[in-house]
C-alpha cells in the first residue's frame, strides 16, 4: 500500500478535535512513532500528523486501519464508551425492515466494527450485477437454500452452511426455492449505513434476488 496525503484538509469539527488527541495518545500508548505508524497504516507521516492535530478528518475506513495498527477498536479511536444495554440485542427490538422484496432485521449494535444482520433473501433472477467492496463478509443459513457465487464458482448452502470471504472476490447471492432463505449475514464495511448496506444493486437499494 502506498502512502497517500490527499488534498487540502477538510473544515475542522469539534467532533474530530475530539478524536485528534486519542489518536495521538493511542500511538504513543503502542510505542510507535509518527513513521512507523503512518507506514503501518499506508499513510504519508504528514497526513497522519494532521489527523492527530485535528487539521484533517479522518474516514472511517481509515479508522479501521489505525485501530488495527494500534490493537484497539474504532470505540477507543473515537473516545466513545458503550453502555451495557449495547451489547444485547433483543428479538422483540428487532424491527423488520422491508425493502424491495428482501427483509432485514439489525442483529448487532450500531456503532461497531461489524455489522450484523438476520436477512430473508426473497427467491428470483440475480441479474447481472455483481459486487465487490474492501471488507470481509460471513454469512450462516438457518432456512431454504442459497445460491453463493464466489468468482466463476457457484455454491448451494443448505441450512447450517456457512461461508466466509473476502469482500474483494466478485459475489452475489439469491434463494434457491420460491420461499426464500433466512440467513444470518455479518459484514465489516463500516461505510455503509444501516439504510445502505450491500444488500440490492450499486444504487444501494434492496432489490429481488441480489445482495452485496
Amino acid at each position: 500500500m502506498s502512502p497517500v496525503d490527499p488534498g487540502a484538509a477538510d473544515e475542522p469539527s469539534a467532533e474530530l478535535h475530539a478524536v485528534a488527541p486519542q489518536l495521538r495518545a493511542l500511538r504513543r500508548n503502542a510505542s510507535l512513532t509518527l513513521e512507523a505508524a503512518a507506514r503501518a497504516a499506508g499513510l504519508s507521516p504528514a497526513h497522519l500528523s494532521r489527523l492527530e492535530t485535528g487539521q484533517r478528518q479522518p474516514s472511517l475506513p481509515m479508522l479501521l486501519t489505525l485501530a488495527r495498527v494500534y490493537g484497539t477498536t474504532v470505540s477507543d479511536l473515537l473516545g466513545e464508551t458503550v453502555a451495557d444495554r449495547d451489547a444485547i440485542v433483543r428479538a422483540a427490538d428487532m424491527e423488520p425492515a422491508p425493502a424491495g422484496g428482501w427483509t432485514y432485521w439489525q442483529a448487532g449494535a450500531a456503532g461497531r466494527g461489524m455489522q450484523a444482520l438476520r436477512v430473508h433473501v426473497p427467491y428470483g433472477s440475480q441479474g447481472d450485477i455483481v459486487r465487490v467492496h474492501p471488507g470481509e463478509e460471513w454469512l450462516y443459513v438457518l432456512q431454504g437454500r442459497l445460491r453463493l457465487r464466489l468468482g466463476d464458482t457457484a455454491h448451494v448452502l443448505a441450512p447450517g452452511d456457512s461461508a466466509h470471504f473476502d469482500s474483494l472476490t466478485p459475489h452475489r447471492i439469491a434463494a434457491v426455492e420460491r420461499d426464500g432463505a433466512e440467513l444470518l449475514f455479518v459484514h465489516t464495511l463500516l461505510q455503509s449505513p444501516v439504510a445502505a448496506l450491500c444488500l440490492g444493486p450499486a444504487t444501494g437499494h434492496p432489490t429481488s434476488g441480489e445482495t452485496s
